[in-house]
């Protein structure tokens, strides 16, 4: 088998678990599946709004939807977890099943439509689009869309942030197609760019700068203090100290010999200064 056709066998078999599972867990607010291989089988997540009715009582249904994925859809050890929606106006699949079950009811498509968009936004959504097709008013098919807030439909943030779900419902005219496509909050775009006026890390860095150079100077200042008196003590004390005092003094004399080159080169200018005073005084003698 080709790389191609495997992934697209694979894909068929989680849209074919997608509507068993819809159509067997419609009360219980069915939200969408996720299907992972792992070493030990497979690891099934389903989302619902009430999942003690998917677990049931001491987990029989699990067990028994366990059997029925190995048997139709011949998942190796499918482990299976459930999880619980918070907010079911950001899941796609709930929104889309409420608007089909208002057509099924008898409520006009725009109602419909309006009623669940403005239940997802008012819940935080930044976006969302609901479009109903099919035989609306007259034989002919056609659609209508829903829209408001901010939805990107090209680009990195609808691949990986953008929730989208498909219902059909089976009415007296025909079937009737529900998309619902919605964008959650919490969500950074990238053409999106906020400018902080106020850095809290630069004021914070200021004050621990500022004490590492108060500190600083204190150091530099004590070696500046010893050279200036040992030069005078160390003459008169080194036929007195022991040996082992030398040995700690020999780090202040090489501190002090550029000193003693500045104070050398200062007599060397006064000799060159006397030298032509004895020269005048031969000149005067004749």
């Amino acid at each position: 088998m080709s790389v191609v056709k495997h992934f697209i066998s694979e894909s068929l078999k989680k849209t074919e678990i997608d509507e068993f599972l819809r159509n067997e867990f419609e009360r219980a607010g069915y939200g969408g599946v996720d299907v992972a291989k792992t070493p030990l089988g497979t690891h099934v997540v389903i989302y619902a709004m009430r999942p003690g009715l998917i677990i049931g009582r001491g987990g029989e249904t699990i067990k028994e939807l366990a059997k029925a994925l190995e048997e139709k859809f011949q998942l190796p050890n499918p482990q299976i977890s459930v999880a619980e929606i918070e907010v079911p106006e950001f899941n796609a699949y709930v929104v889309a099943s409420r608007v089909a079950s208002a057509l099924q009811r008898g409520v006009h498509f725009r109602r419909a439509g309006f009623w669940a968009l403005n239940q997802v936004m008012n819940a935080g959504a930044l976006g969302a689009e609901i479009i109903i097709s099919g035989k609306l008013r007259t034989e002919r098919a056609r659609y209508e869309k829903f829209r408001a807030g901010y939805l990107p439909k090209s680009g990195e943030p609808p691949l990986r942030y953008l929730q989208t779900a498909e219902m059909h419902v089976q009415l007296k005219p025909g079937i009737f197609g529900v998309k619902v496509k919605i964008m959650p909050p919490n969500i950074k775009f990238p053409d999106k760019v906020e400018i902080l006026e106020n850095v809290p890390k630069i004021e914070e860095t200021k004050p621990s700068e500022e004490k590492i150079e108060e500190e600083a100077p204190p150091e530099p200042e004590k070696p500046a203090e010893t050279p200036e008196e040992a030069p005078k003590e160390i003459p008169q004390e080194t036929s007195q100290e022991t040996p082992a005092e030398e040995k700690q003094e020999k780090p202040e004399e090489k501190s002090v010999k550029p000193k003693k080159t500045t104070k050398v080169a200062k007599p060397k200018r006064e000799k060159k200064e006397k030298k032509p005073k004895p020269s005048r005084v031969t000149e005067e003698k004749p």
